[in-house]
């Protein structure tokens, strides 16, 4: 059920000069209401929900990464939602790229885009824009992945700060993605990655403006919310995803760091696969995992939307 709030803010008459474009952003922590949200939204004003959540855009883990149903992607347009393999690696300027292709071939069709997920820097890093941050090559990423592997999470953060502590002061020691990305770019370029990001952005197309719909439930709630929603996934046979992917791992089909590794609830659930967790424990760990996320994505859509984010039309936070 869509609560009376939501009407009440999807009904506002938004009126734009010919010449812009709207684009609504649906955003807020995992389990906070987003889908329905844009659902919604989407009825509404004939739209088409884009995927802006990392772990979505693989195909492996529909139910765990709580895609949108069959049903609801029948009934309305969905894109970018199960698009990689396992064995892919994406991120923030691969999937704006992408993004930005959706969102051009929406307003071709008549429709009204609307992105929503729970990777704040994917939707900042599109309404912002990126610095010119070159590509690494796969195998300067495999390389790096294989050194933060060899040397583990502390000395590898220790090593990247040598020649870029700017970055390392920004990000914990167990983001292991974005600091072998840190890493690579720099045995690539001989430039730190910070400096890359000091760059001028390039912004989205002048006439693109965005809406923005921040979904912030009660703290509480989000954690119910979030263990109703991991027991339901155990129920509807979430083990059969987990089952079949941590056999592509053992087959070394899909690198054991691959990006979809970190879906919250994988590792634990696989643990419990191989006999290393009870049940219980795998449960618990992969609902306290959720909730430790949800609070991060809490604190930083906080701050980040509130108060960075200058060139949007409306905030609007509500609480289911």
């Amino acid at each position: 059920m869509i609560p009376a709030l939501w009407h009440s803010i999807l009904n506002k008459n938004k009126l734009l000069p010919p010449s812009e474009k709207l684009i609504s952003v649906v955003a807020g922590p995992t389990a906070s209401g987003k889908s329905a949200f844009a659902l919604k939204l989407a009825k509404d004003k004939k739209g088409c929900v884009i995927n802006a959540d990392a772990m979505q855009l693989y195909k492996e883990l529909p139910l765990l990464t709580a895609q949108p149903s069959q049903e609801e992607q029948a009934d309305i347009p969905h894109s970018l939602y199960g698009i990689l393999d396992a064995g892919e690696r994406i991120n923030a300027a691969r999937w704006c790229i992408l993004a930005k292709q959706e969102i051009k071939r929406c307003f071709e069709l008549g429709l009204h885009p609307i992105l929503t997920g729970g990777t704040g820097f994917y939707l900042k890093a599109l309404i912002e824009g990126l610095s010119p941050i070159p590509d690494t090559s796969d195998e300067m990423r495999r390389n790096s992945l294989a050194k933060a592997r060899e040397l583990g999470s502390e000395k590898f953060h220790q090593e990247i700060s040598k020649f870029d502590p700017e970055l390392t002061e920004r990000i914990n020691l167990n983001d292991t993605q974005r600091l072998a990305h840190g890493w690579a770019v720099y045995q690539e370029t001989g430039k730190p990655l910070s400096e890359w990001q000091k760059l001028p952005k390039t912004p989205p197309p002048a006439e693109w403006k965005f809406d923005i719909f921040l979904i912030l439930p009660e703290r509480e709630k989000l954690y119910e919310r979030i263990e109703k929603r991991f027991d339901l996934m155990l129920e509807n046979n979430v083990m059969e995803e987990v089952t079949n992917l941590s056999r592509r791992i053992d087959k070394n089909e899909v690198e054991r760091d691959a990006s979809i590794i970190i879906a919250h609830g994988f590792r634990a659930l696989r643990g419990y696969l191989k006999g290393e967790k009870t049940f219980e424990d795998a449960r618990h760990i992969g609902i306290k995992d959720t909730r430790h996320y949800a609070k991060r994505q809490f604190t930083w859509f906080r701050h980040q939307i509130n108060d960075d984010l200058d060139n949007i039309k409306s905030v609007e936070i509500v609480s289911p």
